[in-house]
């Protein structure tokens, strides 16, 4: 965060837009509401670590600034990339709002290198990626779908030990442990593990799997989790 005015407004939001978007916030010590968004500002913009940057103009000192965005109101709030606005918005806002807007701001710049990589896709790509950064959640889960879709299951679940258990993750598990034909006849399946779920922890985690991939929007599901359950306990 940086306080700006007339004086540097040209090096530090119109030449420094060009490197990373800068958020300017135009603002003045009696305005309640601008007391209030600033320090929202001030702690979203810091969660994207450099992603963005945040200028604060105080409108009574800097006549100038205030001008040139033609400020009818305060808290006003503008967002610059290579020098020109691209988004903006007027009054105070919640955390949420703020947030949002902020997204897409950071939206706005330049795709990293690993984000580039990752869109591409292919595995060249994807493993150049997890040599840049080797716990990237979306590099990991896009190269372990590539690996199990490929025949390759083993590598694809020791790439998925290295980040958290997510929905995504679960299924991708799933779909590793599980032959494909066992999902065409689910239901059969599940008929015949059901009598050895309670001791048999490969049925079990064979079991479950199935649910999994089968999904929440099968209404098959809720029935054989309620037959799971009652061979349980």
């Amino acid at each position: 965060m940086a306080d700006v005015t007339d004086s540097t407004f040209q090096t530090a939001v119109i030449d420094r837009s060009h490197q990373v978007p800068v958020v300017v916030d135009l603002w003045a010590e009696w305005c309640g509401p601008c007391k209030q968004l600033g320090p929202i500002l001030d702690k979203v913009i810091a969660e994207t670590n450099g992603a963005v940057e945040l200028a604060k103009v105080d409108v009574e000192a800097n006549r100038v600034v205030a001008q040139a965005f033609n400020v009818q109101s305060i808290p006003a709030v503008y967002a610059l990339k290579d020098g020109q606005v691209v988004d903006h918005f007027l009054g105070a806002q919640g955390e949420a709002e703020v947030r949002e807007f902020v997204q897409r701001v950071a939206g706005a710049a330049e795709p990293s290198e690993v984000e580039r990589l990752i869109a591409a896709g292919d595995e060249a790509s994807l493993s150049a990626a997890l040599e840049i950064e080797p716990a990237n959640e979306t590099a990991v889960v896009a190269m372990a779908s590539l690996l199990i879709s490929t025949d390759r299951a083993e590598e694809g679940t020791a790439l998925l030990a290295r980040i958290p258990e997510t929905p995504e993750v679960r299924h991708l598990l799933a779909l590793a442990r599980t032959d494909p034909s066992e999902v065409g006849d689910a239901e059969a399946t599940l008929a015949e593990l059901l009598p050895k779920v309670k001791v048999d922890d490969d049925a079990r985690q064979r079991f479950v799997d199935l649910l999994e991939l089968m999904g929440p929007s099968d209404p098959r599901v809720a029935e054989w989790r309620r037959r799971l359950s009652t061979a349980l306990f």
